[in-house]
């Protein structure tokens, strides 16, 4: 019907309505949506202007023209619309530049047929003129572009084209780049449909004879379906069993086939890739014709040197086929052969088939999957685990290319396949547990450098996945426990590319499961979780510090964990975290305590005075109080004492009132064992550091009446810390301790721990308690020797640590007075002498002079005990069958005297004096002065004999005024005998002299002795005079 036959109102209304539509679906094409908005918004903003038209209809020639005009416009708009709207994503985004001139171009020509709409209606738009014009204006300047992302993604297609890439790796970045740029799932199903929308497109435009067009989408199909994602498997699977059951012809030592002619370029002389055609008929690889053709005048034929007339290129599809069959024929007999050598087991041959192999996967990516289905992939990875270094390392190289950037070799979508390198194979799991690839894979990583450099990065590329990690294969690596062990020890090993790689993947395993950060610790790697614990959120605190309170870590990692800095966010838990945090964070400073690096940093950063709030607060509850307790005794062990017992500052905290709320806890109704015990022992390293301290916890905080009791505890543990308390308390208390070791069944327990030989600490301070109570408790002693204590003690001697033994000597002294003769018979008839002779030899210097000093109170009684032989008549009758001691004068033995001549223990006592010790000289000194006590004569002669007398004079020399006074002692009694004067009389003088100088005129008793010994050299001398004048 002829437009002028219409009325113009409802040529408005079809006008209006087509705008409407045009508008509204222009506003859902999904490529290019910015352009199109802006169009959809100028369509809608005209139908105020046609509305307007209808209610004052202008029946106008001009107005029917600009109404058709429009009309025409709109239409071409609402068909650009319907093209683009149902298209495939990628072909838009591919077609984008285009699509945006096209939009431009529509958007003005609608502007251009407003404008003469509006001319043609001047009286009748006049009350929304400006609003016209305005909008006609834009749209005929309108100026679209395609965004910045899509024109680099497209520009980089193109030029990928141009430059003939064809690798797997950059198919897969663009596929990748334009479905994330589309919104297409990066899905085989997804990028299957894409695929056959472009073909649709190049079978269109080879309809419409567009033959650039045509070439330009196979290229961009080509490449494309080199992508991972854009292989359908199953069709995969078929064209290579299809093809290796054509091989199967040819003869089992095959390994190549010839290319046939037609296959070769004219112009390289090498099989071609893209082949294209003249119009001759002759065909050349399309780089080499195109170069042939652009350096030469004369556009001429390679293969017939005749002028071409037409030098377009068309490609040769058929041939390309041909070609791409050949190869593949080619690639299938190398993977026969590959299986073959692999088969025969021997290193050479296994070598030159990963060789092969890696040829393969360069060459053409299809063959990542083929060789899996070929089951080369089941082969390698079943002998990775027994093969040879070089064997091994070269797998580990192919699994690595196999997987590179092949996101379906490592990323299958179901976990089972895991253990088989990820392949795309639907595999069972039986299969899938006989070829364990992580199993194989893992114990690489702990071989030398070259094998686990090559085993970490393929384990990398294991576990990603086409875009990031596979969140799935990481789980399944997490679980093998030696894997996270291996990859610590690359990253704390010297190859930094392993160690990088370690890293990442251990980043990565931390960020999907919290339980891999504990896995990593207790490898030796704490940074991560120091780092959890100082900013991770509460939740993730609270999960790593229960993993590091059960963890097992050697001291050396506790310094590393502290050095990390660990310690200021646990002391910040304990002063105002909530109960667990508080628990959990004393937990762990108990574990870092046991350190002693540790320590000072745990007082360094306050962390002593906040512990000890913490435990004397009434408000704490057990648990804490345990832990803080705990802490405490770590801060005093190993000799540490107070040491670190400071605030941040270093200075020293008031320990009077540590000592005694430490004493209460024992007190406390409450406490438990957990809680007493740390306490006891924390008490026991203060009170063993800080004499001072044993002093305040007697008599200041009723020490001994309170760790008395614990004596009859039903604790092992807390009755031996108890001992060793009471052994310190009762240097200071000796008295309480004695009235309660009297009560009945008391005194058998400090018996039973004298003879405790499990436990050298207990022995030692229940001899050391025993040897500080007082010597003239006759009663305790005789006790003692009732419960058999004395045989402990003795026992103790010949067994117990040299700290034990020196206890036990000091508490001989108990059962060696002078004064009970019967209980030194029982000290020696108990085998004791020659013990103590034996310590004159080998002790410490404690215990050789607490020998001497024994020995001396034994010699002591010597004398009264010596049997004096009777005379029987004339003296040159007397018998002489049974010798007499030459120092006692009569019969001497060791069980009945005590004789140290009988006991072969003078000379070890006199070579005390040759070490110069003050000590033992002293003791030695009073042990020998027994031997002039009665009989001087005789004693003097003995020590003559016993070359005692030379030492004891030169202790004049270098003895302190003691020990000196103690030696001129001793030298009166031996300068009674003229026969000793003569021999030492000279020597004597020349030290003694000096002496005289100022002491001899002082009242001091050095003086008067030196004076003395003096007098009695001079008495025996020959010459009247007197060596001082004035002296005599």
């Amino acid at each position: 019907m002829a437009m002028e036959l219409i009325p113009i109102g409802t040529i408005l209304a079809v006008v209006t309505n087509q705008v409407l539509k045009t508008a509204q679906a222009a506003k859902d094409v999904v490529i290019e949506k910015d352009s199109f908005k802006v169009l959809s918004k100028h369509l809608f903003d005209i139908e105020p202007v046609l509305k307007e038209l209808q209610l004052r209809e202008d029946d106008s020639q001009a107005a029917r023209l600009a109404l058709q005009s429009l009309e025409a416009d709109v239409k071409k708009a609402n068909n650009l619309v319907e093209k683009y709207k149902n298209r495939g994503r990628f072909y838009l985004l591919v077609k984008c530049r285009h699509i945006v001139n096209e939009v431009q171009e529509v958007t003005r020509d609608i502007g251009r047929s407003l404008a003469s709409l509006s001319v043609a209606n001047t009286e009748v738009l006049s009350g929304i003129s400006d609003q016209v014009n305005r909008l006609q204006n834009e749209m005929q300047r309108v100026e679209f572009e395609t965004s910045h992302s899509q024109l680099q993604i497209v520009d980089k297609l193109n030029q990928g084209l141009r430059d003939q890439k064809r690798d797997q790796g950059f198919a897969n970045d663009m596929l990748q780049e334009i479905a994330r740029a589309v919104g297409v799932p990066v899905e085989p199903s997804e990028i299957s449909k894409e695929l056959a929308s472009f073909r649709r497109e190049k079978e269109e435009a080879g309809n419409r004879k567009e033959r650039a067009e045509v070439f330009f989408l196979e290229q961009v199909i080509e490449l494309l379906s080199q992508a991972d994602a854009a292989r359908d498997y199953e069709e995969m699977k078929r064209q290579y069993f299809q093809r290796a059951q054509v091989i199967e012809r040819y003869d089992a030592r095959e390994e190549y086939i010839p290319p046939l002619k037609p296959f070769i370029c004219r112009i390289t002389g090498t099989v071609m890739v893209d082949p294209v055609s003249l119009s001759t008929g002759t065909t050349c690889e399309r780089a080499a014709i195109e170069a042939w053709l652009g350096r030469k005048e004369d556009k001429t034929d390679p293969e017939t040197g005749d002028v071409l007339q037409d030098i377009s290129l068309r490609s040769n599809l058929p041939l390309r086929q041909s070609i791409e069959e050949w190869r593949e024929l080619n690639y299938c007999l190398k993977i026969r052969a590959c299986k073959s050598k692999l088969s025969f087991g021997v290193d050479s041959s296994v070598l030159e088939a990963l060789n092969q192999m890696q040829d393969l996967i360069r060459e053409n990516s299809i063959n990542k999957d083929w060789v899996s289905i070929g089951g080369l992939t089941d082969t390698i990875i079943s002998i990775l685990g027994s093969s040879h270094k070089d064997v091994k390392k070269k797998i580990l190289v192919t699994l690595k290319d196999l997987v590179e950037g092949h996101a379906r070799n490592k990323a299958p979508r179901s976990l089972t396949m895991v253990y088989c390198l990820k392949y795309i194979l639907i595999l069972t799991c039986a299969k899938v547990i006989e070829h364990q690839g992580l199993d194989h894979i893992i114990p690489c990583l702990g071989r030398d450098r070259s094998i686990s450099m090559a085993a970490v990065e393929l384990l990398f590329e294991l576990l990603q996945d086409r875009s990031d990690w596979n969140i799935s294969v990481c789980r399944q690596f997490s679980q093998q426990c030696s894997g996270i062990i291996f990859l610590v020890t690359l990253l704390k090993g010297p190859v930094s590319e392993s160690a990088v790689y370690a890293e990442k993947i251990l980043n990565k395993l931390f960020d999907i499961d919290e339980e891999n950060i504990s896995r990593a610790a207790k490898a030796g790697w704490y940074k991560p979780l120091v780092d959890r614990i100082v900013q991770g959120p509460d939740s993730s605190r609270m999960l790593i510090m229960k993993a590091l309170v059960t963890m097992e870590v050697v001291d050396s990692n506790l310094k590393l964990l502290a050095e990390e800095g660990i310690i200021p966010p646990l002391l910040s838990m304990v002063a105002s975290g909530s109960f667990e945090s508080k628990e959990l964070s004393l937990s762990i400073l108990v574990k870092l305590s046991g350190c002693h690096a540790n320590k000072e940093l745990i007082a360094a950063a306050g962390g002593v005075s906040l512990v000890l709030k913490q435990l004397f607060s009434p408000h704490t509850r057990t648990i804490l109080v345990v832990r803080c307790c705990e802490i405490v005794e770590k801060l005093s062990s190993e000799g540490d004492g107070v040491k670190f017992f400071v605030d941040e500052r270093g200075i020293q905290l008031e320990l009077e009132p540590i000592v005694k709320e430490l004493l209460a806890l024992q007190q406390n109704a409450n406490s438990s064992n957990n809680c007493r015990k740390p306490a006891l022992r924390a008490l026991l390293g203060i009170c063993k550091s800080e004499a001072g301290l044993v002093k305040t916890a007697v008599l200041n905080a009723s020490g001994v009446s309170v760790v008395l009791p614990l004596l009859d505890d039903p604790d092992s543990e807390v009755r031996e810390i108890a001992i060793n308390l009471l052994f310190l308390f009762s240097q200071h208390e000796p008295q309480g301790v004695v009235e309660y070791l009297l009560k009945p069944k008391r005194l058998e327990a400090l018996v039973g721990f004298i003879e405790n030989g499990n436990n050298s600490d207990v022995q030692m301070a229940a001899a050391g308690l025993l040897a500080n109570l007082p010597k003239s408790e006759i009663s305790l002693t005789t006790k003692l020797i009732e419960l058999d204590g004395l045989n402990a003690i003795i026992n103790i001697l010949k067994s117990g640590t040299m700290e034990a033994t020196e206890n036990a000597l000091s508490a001989l002294f108990r059962f060696t007075d002078p004064a009970n003769v019967e209980s030194q018979r029982s000290v020696v008839q108990q085998g004791a002498y020659p013990l103590l002779v034996s310590f004159l030899k080998v002790g410490s210097v404690t215990a050789r002079a607490r020998a001497a000093a024994l020995i001396g109170n034994l010699s002591m009684s010597s004398p009264k005990l010596t049997i004096m032989s009777k005379r029987t008549g004339c003296w040159c009758f007397r018998t002489s069958s049974v010798p007499l001691c030459p120092a006692h004068g009569g019969i001497c033995d060791v069980d009945t005297s005590f004789c140290l001549l009988e006991a072969q223990a003078l000379p070890l006592i006199v070579k005390l004096l040759d070490e110069e010790i003050e000590a033992t000289a002293y003791e030695a000194i009073q042990t020998l002065s027994t031997l002039v006590q009665d009989f001087p004569q005789k004693g003097a002669n003995v020590l003559h004999d016993a070359d005692a007398i030379k030492p004891i004079i030169n202790i004049l020399s270098w003895g302190t005024d003691s020990l000196k006074e103690e030696a001129l002692g001793l030298l009166e009694k031996v300068f009674l005998s003229k026969d000793m004067v003569d021999i030492y009389g000279s020597q004597a003088r020349y030290i003694l002299v000096p002496l005289t100088g100022r002491s001899v005129h002082d009242d001091g008793r050095p003086g008067r002795k030196v004076a003395k010994v003096l007098s009695l050299l001079e008495r025996y001398s020959k010459s009247s005079t007197s060596i001082i004048p004035g002296l005599f």
